[in-house]
């Protein structure tokens, strides 16, 4: 539903059906905005909103050879050819069999490559294929990092922490180059989430290195990300925000 005689925003989501990205399409679901989501699965009735069946494209961004038809599937699902924000949230982040962390030497090529096209590589294509859709929108882009961007965290293995980092480099040059065109881009990096997919061990980060004593929820988060894609925001561009209890100090 459209707020203040505007016409209804339209978010596109990537990794929508758990955590942050659950939250994130509740939050702006609940402020009118129409929410597109892009995962490898099929939609998810364990994460309904209204619309969500009719409005997802089922892509792997693993393999970026699919990714020009998904494109034209956004673009019809666009017919004013608008775009108000993007939120790229998909990341991978594979584990050992005994589920710890993989090093440099645990990680083959096809894992790095993996990792890289869905949490790099997608991001870099997705924002060069919509730039039209988001400058006609005068939009936002909201890239996810990680604090394993800028540290060596105790589960989050090579592949993911180094193209988190990647992404945060990126998110400043897409904001110097889409700047120009009014499309803003920003990123936040959260630390310790309370979300299904936190590993054994994580309550001891908590004591030992979040001074708020305290996981952040999915909700602070995205209501973090939404403002970062909205009106209030209009003048932030090219930031990191850390979203993480202070574990960054």
């Amino acid at each position: 539903m459209a707020q203040d005689n505007q016409p209804t925003r339209t978010l596109l989501l990537t990794g929508a059906s758990r955590g942050i990205g659950h939250a994130t399409v509740k939050r702006f679901g609940a402020a009118g905005w129409r929410v597109l989501t892009v995962s490898r699965h099929a939609f998810s009735e364990h994460c309904p909103w209204d619309g969500g069946k009719d409005n997802h494209i089922q892509l792997d961004l693993s393999d970026l050879k699919g990714l020009p038809a998904a494109i034209e599937a956004i673009r019809e699902k666009l017919p004013e050819g608008r775009l108000d924000a993007m939120v790229n949230n998909a990341a991978i982040s594979p584990k050992l069999s005994d589920g710890g962390r993989m090093g440099v030497l645990d990680t083959d090529m096809d894992a790095w490559q993996r990792v890289f096209a869905v949490n790099f590589f997608s991001v870099a294509m997705l924002g060069r294929s919509l730039i039209d859709e988001l400058t006609a929108a005068k939009g936002a882009i909201l890239n996810v990092t990680s604090i394993a961007g800028t540290r060596v965290h105790p589960f989050a293995g090579v592949a993911y922490s180094t193209s988190k980092a990647a992404l945060a480099a990126l998110t400043r040059e897409m904001a110097a180059e889409f700047g120009g065109r009014g499309v803003r881009v920003n990123a936040i990096a959260p630390g310790e989430i309370d979300t299904s997919i936190l590993s054994p061990g994580t309550e001891d980060i908590v004591d030992r290195e979040i001074p708020m004593r305290r996981l952040g929820t999915p909700e602070e988060v995205a209501a973090t990300i939404y403002f970062l894609c909205t009106g209030p925001a209009s003048y932030v561009n090219g930031a990191e925000v850390h979203v993480n209890g202070g574990q960054h100090v």
